[in-house]
This record gives C-alpha cells, structure tokens and sequence, in this order.
C-alpha cells in the first residue's frame, strides 16, 4: 500500500522497530531508510477489509490468522518491514509475536493511482524474497481485477489474471474465493455505485 513520501532518519532495523512502536503514525523500512504512509481513501479500505474478512470466514478453525495493515511484516533477506494491506501467516513462531510477522503464505496490496508502481516494483521485489512467501495479490480497483502471481515449485513467480466473475483458487491456503466478493459496496469514480462489468461489456 504505502509509496515513500516522506523520508525520516536513517536506522538499523532494530532501531528502526523501537522507534516506531512510539509513533502515533505508520512508517515503513527499507535498507535503513524509513517512510512515511500515506493517506488512503475509503475504497481501498473497504477493498482490503472484504478480502480480510472472506479469508478470515474461510480459515476459522485453522492455524492461520489474517492481519490487515496495523500489523508489520518484516522481510528480513530484504532488510525491510512493511505493512501490507492484508496477509496470511501459518506459523507458530509468528502467533508468538505479537508485534511483528515474519513467515507470511500469502500477501495482498490494494493499488491506487499513486502506490501501484511501487507495489508492483520495489515493494513486490522485496516481498519475493521472503522463503515462506507463495502468493501475492494485486487488487486494482479501476478495473475490478486482481493480479495473482503464485510461486511455483521452480521458483519463478507466475501471474494468473483475475477478473470479477472469476474464482480465485489460493493454492498458499488450499481455498477458493469468488473475486467479486473483494469488491462488494465498493462505489466508482466520483462516488457513484460501481458499473456491472457485464452490463458495460454488452
């Protein structure tokens, strides 16, 4: 989500996570340099919170928890720590860690006209390099489409294209989720209710 505005005084990543946690605002890391976030409008946040909340329904009982953009996930091979829009992580040693993630399955960012190349640019490149990484999400709101690229057994990220009357099958978490459902309530451009894609096609 957030692109660098800002930028704050150099730190080492431990200094960086003190530092931080005393803040009343956000900031990211990223090779000992520390950015601001940005605003953000509403869709986004509806956007993030109906993907969050599906995938939350579909893993109840699981070992896996699903985090929204308060919380950290720190890319260690990377030296960098982000706040993605929404992630996944199956790990016991995370559940330990209240305060920041580590070993994250899958990750999502919601894309705005100002963050989009930097998500899918330098940010996406950091987040490869985390090991437990399988699938990351690019939801872009203008087209109501989401980018999904998926690790595959060789390693090499593969896009697989989704659009809104698509199912979006998460091989990280074994489930399937209906893409509209990520943008439910979601209004257009100027405030006005979001156009049926299929009604627009015809």
């Amino acid at each position: 989500m957030a692109l660098p505005q800002e930028k704050l005084p150099a730190f080492a990543a431990e200094d960086y996570l003190a530092w931080e946690a005393q803040q009343a605002t956000r900031s990211e890391y990223v090779r000992g340099e520390v950015f601001a976030m940005p605003a953000t409008e509403d869709r986004h946040l509806t956007a993030a919170g109906n993907l969050a909340m599906a995938l939350r329904e579909a893993l109840r009982g699981s070992p896996c928890r699903v985090y929204m953009s308060q919380l950290k996930l720190r890319v260690d091979a990377a030296d960098a720590v982000f706040y993605p829009d929404v992630f996944v992580t199956c790990s016991a040693a995370d559940l330990a860690d209240r305060l920041v993630k580590r070993e994250a399955v899958l990750v999502a960012e919601v894309l705005s006209d100002s963050t989009a190349a930097y998500d899918r640019g330098g940010k996406f490149a950091a987040y490869r390099q985390l090991p437990s990484l399988r699938e990351v999400l690019f939801v872009d709101l203008r087209q109501r489409s989401i980018d999904l690229f998926r690790r595959g057994e060789d390693g090499l990220w593969v896009l697989h294209p989704l659009q809104a009357g698509d199912t979006m099958t998460l091989h990280s978490l074994g489930l399937g989720l209906p893409v509209a459902r990520v943008f439910e309530d979601l209004e257009g451009e100027g405030g006005t209710p979001a156009p049926d894609r299929d009604a627009t096609a015809a």
